[in-house]
């Protein structure tokens, strides 16, 4: 999609520098080719947008540009300018060289497909897999090999293509495969990643009592050993990414999981996922978890901490966050926070989160992520249209209403000063507003004010005196307390001309 090279500007003050720009993203259309083991690599070269200017941000302010200051031309002669990012630091399993990054990790094409009803194809996944790359996910885990021949085959899809696509800056997603913790689980995971540049395995097993005493009917040591043999067998597989996850970590004895964490640790896995499988933790708890694992496995400076966390409470996103501030490096989530029975984190929530608040708001670390956030709006409405499962209209960041207003009150405040009331753009995140609705996102309806009201007539031509714009409202508010869904500019219109 074309984007207005005002796109750059339209950030609120408080995240401008968390979207400055870098030069990834816009891909041009040729593709050098390299080798990774005799596994053909394609390497896309970056496009930079021309900026002359610092244009002005949703309250004024000016955000410059990191010397993007030419332009790129596709097949087509067209420049594709685009949003650009803080240069992310290099990748190494198991240590981030800085240590305010957060590795965004997107569960969408395995967690969130399993969504009841949320099925999608194999070329729909690699679909969405491009657009999450686009949007710059450090990881996408692309599925769960073993659960059918279809999802084995749309992981190596993945791991194939997006998995070996990388750009100018060093950029590639690593591609990771869910396996459970037994060697046949794991070797069909390794067989479909392992083409990929960076090839992860995650591994997993339960942990909780219940789990345990119910599901699994293990004993404590025989889940740590299976945990450990899982592990010792993924990197003798050459895998040296792993991931291991004990499930319902949130409802695990503390003791037990300093346990089972550090022996997988020991046996080598790079990065420690705690999930906190039925939303059952407050922030506050989950956070300590985080912190209190990080204090006692023994091990954990060697690894990279993650939250999984689940919305059952509606939760998940401040759990994650709260995970963030206690030292998880990596965060897993979703597209629209889809997911099993109330969802997963969602992707754009914890993203905008630490985009505005990230460098103030998390003690003295000033967290920050790679995502190119402009992208966000496409990958929601794709993953929505692809699954069917679409977002309710007040969903935070990506909902119908998110960017729109109503109230007499709230339209005053945008008309004179868009900060007011909102504290990120909807350019921002690749939602094109224009002018429709004054720009502002104002929609006419029963609650609205004089102002909102004169102000679109002002844009539509229509410059009435006092008594006739006060009839003209009289009846607006007649016909707005009957009328679902607002007006509409011929609505107001027609209000006119009766007049």
């Amino acid at each position: 999609m074309k984007l207005s090279i005002a796109v750059a500007a339209l950030f609120a003050a408080s995240g401008a520098e968390a979207f400055a720009p870098s030069s990834r993203h816009v891909v041009s259309t040729s593709i050098d080719k390299a080798t990774k083991g005799g596994v053909l690599v394609r390497r896309r070269g970056p496009m930079y947008m021309s900026t002359t200017e610092a244009p002005a941000t949703a309250n004024g302010e000016s955000v410059t540009t990191n010397g993007a200051s030419s332009a790129s031309e596709g097949s087509d002669g067209n420049s594709s300018p685009y949003l650009q990012r803080r240069p992310r630091p290099e990748y190494i399993p198991g240590r981030i060289p800085d240590s305010n990054y957060v590795r965004i990790f997107d569960t969408t094409l395995r967690d969130g497909e399993q969504s009841p009803g949320a099925t999608l194809t194999s070329s729909e996944k690699l679909e969405i897999a491009r657009n999450l790359a686009k949007l710059g996910v450090d990881v996408i885990e692309a599925g769960f090999p073993i659960a059918s021949p279809d999802d084995f085959n749309a992981v190596k899809q993945i791991a194939d293509t997006v998995g070996n696509e990388v750009y100018d800056d060093g950029y590639v997603p690593v591609i990771c495969g869910l396996s459970r913790a037994n060697e046949k689980d794991i070797t069909v995971a390794w067989d479909a990643i392992k083409n990929a540049v960076r090839p992860r395995i995650h591994t997993f097993i339960a942990t909780s009592k219940i789990h345990m005493d119910n599901k699994l009917k293990k004993t404590p040591d025989e889940v740590v050993d299976i945990a450990v043999n899982a592990v010792r067998f993924a990197k003798s597989l050459g895998c040296d990414d792993i991931e291991f996850s004990p499930e319902d970590a949130g409802r695990s004895d503390p003791d037990f999981l300093y346990r089972v964490l550090g022996a997988a640790i020991e046996a080598g896995a790079t990065t420690l996922n705690i999930p906190d499988t039925t939303g059952w933790n407050m922030p506050w708890e989950f956070g300590d978890v985080i912190k209190k694992l990080r204090d006692n496995v023994p091990g954990a400076e060697n690894v990279i901490f993650s939250t999984h966390c689940h919305n059952d409470l509606g939760l998940a996103t401040a759990n994650s966050l709260a995970g963030a501030l206690n030292g998880a490096r990596q965060l897993e989530c979703t597209i629209n926070g889809i997911g099993e029975r109330a969802g997963n984190a969602s992707l754009e929530e914890i993203v905008m989160s630490l985009a505005l608040k990230g460098r103030e708001k998390f003690d003295n670390n000033a967290l920050y992520t790679g995502i190119n956030p402009v992208h966000i709006t496409s990958t929601s409405k794709m993953v929505a249209e692809y699954t069917g499962m679409k977002c309710q209209p007040h969903k935070a960041i990506v909902g119908a209403n998110a960017f729109q207003h109503e109230s007499g009150i709230h339209q005053d405040g945008m008309i004179k000063n868009k900060s007011t009331y909102e504290i990120m753009t909807p350019e921002s995140i690749g939602l094109m507003r224009g002018e429709s609705q004054s720009g502002a996102g104002i929609v006419l309806g029963k609650h609205s004010g004089r102002n909102a009201v004169s102000t679109r007539l002002r844009e539509l031509g229509y410059d009435l005196d006092a008594d006739k714009l006060n009839a003209v409202f009289t009846r607006f508010k007649e016909v707005a307390e009957k009328k679902k869904g607002g007006l509409e500019d011929e609505d107001l219109e027609a209000l006119v001309l009766d007049q």
